[in-house]
């Protein structure tokens, strides 16, 4: 008897094709629609309606159910409430993480286990392998970054059909098989809006507060911004304070509502050789190297680079550019994705 995997379908290419591929593989394939954000924004109009139809419609054309799950309160409270909070608290959460930790590999894989899924799957670019989360074929698409904190019990019942796929053989694939979104373009805006910027979101729900930009080693007023937590530590667009060499953000004084720059890039405010962390996730301790020396990833699609795990402490064998708080450092040994952690205060 066949194996039931439970589809997450976005609408997107990625899931699309990762259904025609189940359905190759013999598995009997359940799509899902996550509805996660519906609200519109005055001038940006949320694509939920339209992703919904682009899945029904992949769906209807290879023969498999269909379901929409409404995750739209939990999604409020877990995920946009707390992006919100920490934005206002000076910090830069990522609420992709936020979302496959909490709604797609919690929810979703708790629903679909509950209505009978032997697997989840979703056609982000990982893989599961004997229970370990590893790195995808696909070096530029790799998306472990995003999924480091879902849980083992997920990992080991969720399956990904692109994990030795590149994204060119996914969009042939697609053409191929003739589907409908083979050439829908990617959505590059807040994961759950569509193609909004972060900021143009935030001005939604965090209250304008003007304030000065300050050259950090003159204390010179260089120019005006229109709320410090809009800014993130490392920053070098939009700032608009004149031509010449760029500015970088290096300090932001919240209390005084005070953005600090810097032209010099070898200013001790942007490197550091150790990074303290909060909320450290290991999936499973075992796989951790008992000398802490591991591979981390600071940004998605950054190079892994070497680093020392001792207790809650990052170490570097030389400078890095300073990650700011609230942002996720991932860990990794060899190809298996290890967790990671918070970057604190």
């Amino acid at each position: 008897m066949s194996k039931t995997v439970y589809l997450g379908m976005s609408g997107g290419v990625d899931s699309s094709v990762s259904a025609v591929l189940l359905k190759e593989q013999g598995y009997k394939v359940v799509g899902v629609y996550m509805k996660n954000w519906s609200k519109d924004l005055p001038g940006m109009k949320c694509p939920w309606a339209e992703d919904l139809a682009d899945a029904k419609r992949v769906a209807t054309k290879l023969d498999i159910d269909f379901y929409v799950f409404d995750f739209e309160k939990a999604y409020k409270e877990k995920v946009v409430d707390y992006m919100l909070s920490e934005f206002k608290a000076g910090r830069t959460p990522n609420p992709d993480i936020m979302c496959n930790e909490e709604i797609k590999f919690k929810l979703f894989f708790e629903e679909s286990i509950k209505r009978g899924a032997d697997y989840i799957a979703t056609g982000h670019y990982a893989k599961s392998e004997d229970g370990k989360l590893k790195l995808a074929r696909d070096d530029n698409k790799d998306q472990t970054y995003f999924l480091y904190r879902i849980s083992k019990d997920a990992v080991e019942k969720t399956i990904f059909p692109l994990a030795d796929l590149k994204k060119p053989e996914v969009k042939q694939l697609a053409k191929e098989h003739s589907l409908s979104n083979a050439f829908k373009k990617e959505s590059m805006g807040v994961c759950f809006v569509g193609d909004v910027g972060m900021k143009d979101f935030l001005r939604e729900y965090i209250d304008l507060k003007p304030g000065e930009i300050r050259e950090l080693e003159t204390d010179k007023i260089l120019g005006y911004h229109d709320g410090a937590v809009f800014y993130t530590i490392g920053q070098r667009h939009g700032l608009y304070v004149g031509g010449g060499l760029p500015y970088y953000v290096v300090k932001k004084d919240l209390k005084k509502n005070i953005v600090y720059i810097s032209k010099n890039l070898n200013s001790e405010a942007l490197w550091t050789k150790e990074i303290k962390l909060e909320n450290i996730f290991l999936r499973d301790a075992n796989d951790m190297p008992k000398d802490g020396k591991i591979l981390v990833r600071l940004r998605h699609r950054a190079p892994l680079i070497s680093a020392t795990l001792s207790g809650a402490t990052l170490f570097f064998d030389e400078e890095i550019k300073k990650v700011a708080s609230g942002q996720s450092i991932v860990f990794y040994s060899g190809d298996i994705c290890l967790g990671g952690g918070i970057v604190s205060k």
